[in-house]
């Protein structure tokens, strides 16, 4: 079974010169007060990657290590900056990447072999970093490291935190790691300075609409490859993320359609309303359940009639089950893969129309006002229908129309600067105030299945009869709201 272990490090190389690298007396950081030596061990790993190294050139990397108190598969996936996530499984017989990996890297690999790419020995050289009680502080490791049969050979430093201290003891150690000679490694990785792929080199800024749009398409299409991982392992917000990531590109296909040719996006997008439909699943489940307990937990104790929560419990873990499942199952199935395929192939070889030449300032413009006006109209239309089913669904409609007017003006902030801006920061409010109201219609529907499960049951369903007129009433203030705050953004 696969483990997975944060990890918040920076790694030192010696400047050019410097000879090589040795640690500096580190004592004198707050609030390092002694260093503690935990002796030599020896390290053999095998790296795996595809062929043209797409592992690599994402920041992941996978190996099989031999020796250390750690001993396994290794695969290490990027959080942030000087922040991975370390998913570890035991060490097999065979040099077979084990299933629970191989699956965690299948958005970046699809269908291509992962093969051994580097062999890297290390002698790694021990210390801890204690406070004045003896509690550990971080982990320092001089590593004298050889590429394959000798090819290459130099030493670095890793500074790992230890459990529950704070980034601020990196920043206090550095300067007296660059004291001492060293400066941060140039590479992110043994295995990429092995290879030699070092800092990519800085994008170029766009200057035309195209530009703009392809960036931010770019960007969409990166994070749902990213946050695949995150999704089959259950991580905090990663199937939400990954759901809007698939949103914002729908809606860049649709708002975008002068600079990129819809006869090639429009079956695009069909597949990512329907990936994004699979991930919802589970999405909605967490919302629903958040709410209703939520909810429970603000009536007074006589309102609660029965077995709620254990019913609500019950009710959560089954759906719960059932929707992790499912979305294993899309994540691991060819129509999943044959889209990622295909995103690639847009980004690679944009079906890219006239409009794309032209003065971002003027397409992308024309494009978020279209938006704009499309999102007005169906505002009005809601606030015009009396209230009840027909409302219900025309405000769930403003929302997709607010979200929409929303990622094309982020798509167009870089362009059109704090218009842009400013129109983003007004229909996070309107959506706001339309998705807290599309919750409730949801938490009524759910409502009533769970009453009639516990009416089936033989218990009372006055509780949930209770929830469903609290739900009822709130989306009452958010129906009231929503001219109030629609006023705000009129003339964005």
């Amino acid at each position: 079974m696969a483990e997975t272990v944060r990890e918040i490090e920076r790694k030192y190389e010696a400047v050019d010169g410097a000879g090589p690298a040795r640690l500096p007396d580190l004592t004198r950081a707050e609030p390092v007060a002694g260093v503690r030596d935990r002796g030599v061990v020896e390290l053999d790993a095998v790296y795996y990657d595809t062929a043209d190294r797409r592992l690599l050139a994402a920041g992941v990397t996978l190996r099989r290590r031999t020796g250390g108190s750690d001993a396994g598969w290794h695969l290490k996936l990027p959080v942030a900056p000087g922040v991975r996530d370390e998913v570890r499984a035991p060490l097999t017989a065979a040099a077979r990447v084990p299933r629970a990996l191989a699956a965690l890297v299948r958005s970046r690999v699809r269908e291509t072999p992962l093969v051994p790419v580097a062999r890297i020995a290390t002698r790694r050289d021990v210390s801890e970093l204690v406070d004045a009680d003896g509690a550990v502080l971080a982990e320092v490791a001089v590593d004298a490291v050889t590429v394959g049969e000798g090819d290459d050979a130099w030493t670095e430093v890793e500074v790992e935190l230890a459990e529950g201290a704070g980034p601020e003891l990196l920043d206090a150690l550095e300067p007296h790691l660059r004291e001492g000679g060293l400066r941060p490694a140039r590479a992110g990785s043994k295995l990429a300075r092995a290879l030699g792929a070092l800092a990519a080199a800085k994008a170029v800024p766009p200057v035309d609409a195209g530009g703009h749009v392809l960036a931010y398409v770019r960007e969409q299409v990166e994070a749902v490859v990213a946050l695949d991982p995150g999704a089959r392992r259950g991580t905090e917000d990663a199937v939400h993320q990954m759901r809007v990531a698939t949103r914002r590109l729908r809606s860049a296909f649709r708002t975008y359609g002068k600079v990129l040719d819809r006869r090639v996006t429009d079956p695009l997008g069909a597949e990512l309303r329907w990936l994004a439909g699979e991930l919802g699943v589970d999405r909605d489940r967490e919302v629903l359940v958040a709410r209703l307990r939520e909810r429970l937990g603000e009536l007074p104790r006589v309102l609660v009639r029965g077995p709620v929560r254990a019913r609500l419990r019950v009710w959560s873990v089954r759906n719960r089950v059932e929707a992790r499942r499912r979305l294993t199952a899309v994540l691991d199935g060819p129509r999943y893969l044959a889209l990622l395929d295909a995103l690639d192939v847009l980004v690679a070889d944009p079906p890219l129309r006239a409009g794309a030449a032209r003065s971002p300032e003027k397409v992308l413009a024309k494009a978020v006002r279209r938006d704009y006006g499309r999102l007005s109209a169906r505002v009005e239309h809601a606030l015009a229908t009396d209230p009840g089913p027909e409302r219900d669904a025309a405000l769930h409609d403003a929302r997709k129309a607010a979200k929409r007017a929303r990622y094309a003006a982020e798509a167009a902030a870089p362009a059109l600067g704090k218009d842009a801006r400013r129109l983003v920061k007004r229909m996070k409010a309107v959506q706001t105030v339309l998705g807290d109201h599309q919750d409730s219609v949801l938490a009524r529907g759910a409502l009533r299945a769970i009453a009639a499960q516990a009416e089936g049951a033989g218990e009372s369903a006055f509780t949930y009869g209770v929830l469903y007129g609290r739900e009822e009433a709130r989306a009452g203030e958010d129906e009231r709201a929503l001219p109030g705050v629609w006023g705000e953004g009129v003339g964005a």
